[in-house]
């Protein structure tokens, strides 16, 4: 029996690293498809597991997963009632985000980022092809950033081709194992070719007909970094659903909100339709973003968010 770490995951195959650095093809016994699990994949990117190895004629064999330090899930689609844990095991989240084709919506990033509140993992916002910038793409980016910045989430902006940021990027990476996510598009297989190029992963260009990303990552991965650390390269997602949150609990997960809920003078306030609401109240008066609000107001309905398709404003 060895110990390792998945590294890569294909529908029902894992490759598992042991801590000498030797990769083995794996599958999973039986019993994990019956054991409680309701995700896709009971078996994630960054798990700790025990296995059997593989030899020339045979897959290895996994057979017990080491409890999870943490792990970020989403809907496995739309309207599915299933889930998929995306990575478990990190440090730190990075979603890349563009103001620009694509452009990602708040929507996109609150729903990330309250997922990452509840999970507990500290998560980066990575604004991307800021060589794309024009006038009134910038004035739209910066007030995207200051935003976020005022919540107390740390933004930091980057071009692969212009080589900007990256230094930056390279520091809050260094010796972590960091979940790298976004839509399609967003150009994380670029980024993370620009930061170390022993990697080389594949890159594609945006579809002019829709202005939207093509999926060039087909299958989460985790990579050594030269430089210390290990990124986990996920495939772009269009919509990202919410997994097991009450109504009630997604304002906790708003940074600015959860610091005010001991000031509403209702203890079960939605933060909607009910007087004396210490939430509206900071809404109104320019302390919570309207837009970040509005996000919340959608979430605590149900309503989904995809990609939106690039335009000015």
């Amino acid at each position: 029996m060895d110990k390792g770490t998945v590294i890569r995951t294909t529908g029902s195959h894992y490759t598992v690293k042991n801590s000498e650095g030797k990769e083995f093809e794996c599958c999973i016994k039986g019993k994990f498809k019956i054991s409680g699990i309701k995700s896709t994949n009971p078996i994630a990117i960054g798990d700790i597991v025990e296995f059997i190895p593989s030899d020339s004629t045979s897959y290895g064999l996994i057979c017990k997963i080491e409890q999870r330090k943490n792990y970020i899930i989403r809907k496995a689609t739309k309207l599915s009632k299933q889930t998929h844990i995306i990575a478990s095991n990190i440090d730190q989240a990075l979603l890349i985000v563009t103001a620009v084709l694509p452009r990602t919506s708040t929507g996109f990033i609150d729903r990330f980022l309250l997922t990452c509140e509840a999970y507990k993992i500290p998560c980066i916002l990575v604004f991307n092809k800021i060589d794309l910038y024009e006038e009134e793409t910038r004035q739209y980016a910066d007030y995207l950033m200051s935003i976020y910045e005022n919540v107390g989430y740390k933004c930091i902006e980057t071009s692969a081709i212009e080589k900007t940021g990256l230094e930056t990027l390279k520091e809050i990476l260094k010796d972590k194992t960091s979940l790298l996510s976004g839509h399609s598009g967003v150009g994380k297989s670029a980024l993370i070719n620009a930061i170390d190029s022993n990697l080389n992963l594949k890159t594609s260009a945006i579809s002019l007909s829709n202005l939207k990303g093509r999926h060039t990552t087909t299958f989460a991965q985790m990579f050594p970094l030269a430089f210390g650390g290990n990124i986990i390269d996920t495939p772009g997602i269009k919509s990202f659903g919410m997994v097991d949150f009450a109504a009630e609990e997604v304002a906790r997960y708003y940074p600015e909100m959860r610091t005010r809920l001991s000031e509403c003078k209702y203890y079960n306030c939605t933060h909607i339709h009910e007087p004396d609401c210490a939430i509206k109240k900071a809404v109104e008066n320019g302390e919570i973003s309207q837009e970040r609000y509005s996000n919340y107001i959608n979430i605590v309905n149900g309503e989904e968010v995809q990609l939106e398709q690039w335009q000015t404003r």
